[in-house]
């Protein structure tokens, strides 16, 4: 594996995997660009004496859909490059080859949406390898993508035995993670939020063993409270978690890890944001009332602990910040964790929602580290292995 600040791109041609994945209005323009604003150091260092191929997928298309084509992200990318970026209105073939040929040193060129072809969700070699046939040297910068196992994240690593490394957002990505699983200062606090327990079960029982706080949120907290024999109304719960929520429940109490609940809910009596809505015990919600956010009590519960902490990891909201009426607790725990930041604690933030949570309020630039890739974050805190990154690294 080589090392993007000290490898020779002189004259080379480059692929690059980016992660461009990125939101479209119905005008089919970029309406958020952080993706693409954290591939630019990367890009900018090939571009400085290599030729730039990036590749990348968008959205989910079941055929060669209008939408999905990457040439909507053009106008964006060549703004936040300041140059014209080249289009390749494929990603393989003859015609691409031709547009590379053309390539003088600093051009970038984008090629079109990789999942065009289903070769490359199922890992295709011969997909992989008329990928590789188009470049020198192979760099992966897409964490977003880095725990699937697709031709152009994980295969295509295999045609470039000498010539192959991560990028600037991988690199940062792994180092932000290891300052948070291998030596993290104490105390270490988890805050795992979101709708569902069966989501982050595994990431839960890994991070019972690492932290001195686990704070669960979310809708997961009614089937820990419904394990606990409360009354959650119609509250969201997995009834087939309610052993699991008991069982982590008890090791927690084994291992001496202060497991943190919620103790009063901002409840709802329907799913909407005009809905009425009362204040309860978080155990005590009503029939027909389901609980939406996290009450006073437990936002000062929650911001001491995220305050007193020296590390601190935060992958998931703690209501439906998507709605304003419910957002309070999201937003009162992404200010407790600007707090921690400036107090000198290491935080790093996770999980599509969770990040656009602070993007909406604008505290995204007032934390340790802004995580790209939600799935690859809770992927590498479980201890798997991510494909796209144990590729590059053999």
């Amino acid at each position: 594996m080589q090392n993007i600040s000290t490898f020779d791109f002189t004259n080379k041609k480059v692929i690059v995997r980016v992660d461009f994945n990125v939101p479209l209005n119905n005008q089919l323009e970029v309406t958020d660009d952080t993706r693409i604003t954290a591939a630019l150091p990367t890009i900018k260092k090939i571009a400085e004496t290599g030729y730039v191929i990036l590749m990348s997928h968008l959205g989910r298309p079941k055929e060669k859909e209008e939408k999905f084509s990457l040439k909507h992200v053009i106008p964006k990318l060549s703004e936040l490059l300041g140059k014209d970026v080249m289009f390749a209105n494929d990603c393989i073939g003859q015609e691409v080859k031709d547009k590379i040929a053309e390539m003088k040193t600093g051009d970038v060129l984008l090629l079109e949406n990789l999942r065009y072809y289903p070769e490359e969700k199922k890992g295709n070699k011969d997909f992989a390898k008329q990928l590789s046939d188009l470049a020198d040297v192979y760099v992966n910068d897409a964490f977003g993508t880095a725990h699937r196992a697709h031709a152009s994240t994980a295969i295509i690593a295999d045609f470039f035995p000498e010539n192959k490394m991560f990028g600037f957002l991988i690199e940062n990505e792994l180092e932000s993670l290891q300052k948070v699983l291998a030596q993290p200062q104490k105390p270490f606090t988890a805050i795992l939020g979101g709708a569902k327990v069966s989501s982050k079960i595994t990431v839960i029982e890994q991070m019972l063993d690492n932290v001195d706080n686990l704070i669960i949120a979310g809708g997961m907290t009614y089937t820990f409270i419904k394990a606990q024999g409360g009354n959650i109304g119609t509250s969201l719960a997995e009834d087939e978690y309610i052993d699991t929520a008991k069982e982590i429940m008890t090791k927690a109490k084994e291992l001496g890890t202060n497991l943190i609940l919620p103790v009063d809910s901002v409840n709802a009596d329907k799913f909407a944001n005009d809905a009425n809505t009362e204040l309860t015990a978080v155990d005590q919600i009503s029939e027909g009332w389901m609980g939406l956010d996290i009450g006073p009590k437990t936002i000062d519960l929650f911001s001491e602990t995220i305050k007193n902490s020296k590390t601190i990891l935060w992958n998931g909201p703690a209501g439906v910040f998507e709605m304003d009426n419910f957002a309070n607790g999201t937003i009162q725990i992404a200010n407790a964790l600007v707090e921690a930041t400036t107090r000198g604690a290491f935080t790093l933030i996770g999980g599509g929602d969770s990040v656009a949570a602070l993007k909406k309020y604008n505290l995204e630039n007032k934390v340790s580290y802004v995580s790209t890739g939600g799935g690859a974050m809770l992927e590498f805190l479980e201890g798997k292995d991510l494909p796209g990154i144990a590729a590059v690294k053999k």
